[in-house]
């Protein structure tokens, strides 16, 4: 190679493969995914009613800012059926919430005491 091709070649590479792995999610070993869901804010809530069967969770909530929401009381789905046990009406709560497939639902959730 000239001394051209090897410093464009050289160039380029060093524009584009940080730019590269930053778009796989691989840069520094960082999961894509892992990053997204612990990027989720602890939201403070209180319990209104728990529907195991229709694995759903009423919850009258705070600001949830990765989805653009303010406080309000809203049905949420549930990403894992066995949240449901952990809670009760009444309870104080810190949840994460994000939009799966166009529905609101909860990832996580754990009473607090008040």
């Amino acid at each position: 190679m000239n001394k051209l091709s090897t410093l464009t070649l050289s160039l380029l590479l060093s524009v584009a493969g940080p730019a590269l792995a930053h778009e796989t999610g691989s840069a520094h070993g960082h999961d894509a995914a892992a990053s997204s869901k612990a990027a989720k804010p602890l939201v403070e809530a209180v319990v209104r009613t728990v529907d195991k069967s229709a694995k759903k969770i009423t919850l009258r909530h705070g600001e949830i800012p990765n989805l653009d929401m303010g406080p309000m009381t809203m049905v949420f789905q549930v990403q894992d059926p066995a949240l449901l046990d952990k809670v009760k009406p009444g309870d104080n709560v810190r949840f994460t919430a994000d939009q799966i497939k166009g529905a609101y639902t909860v990832l996580t959730i754990e009473p607090v005491q008040k």
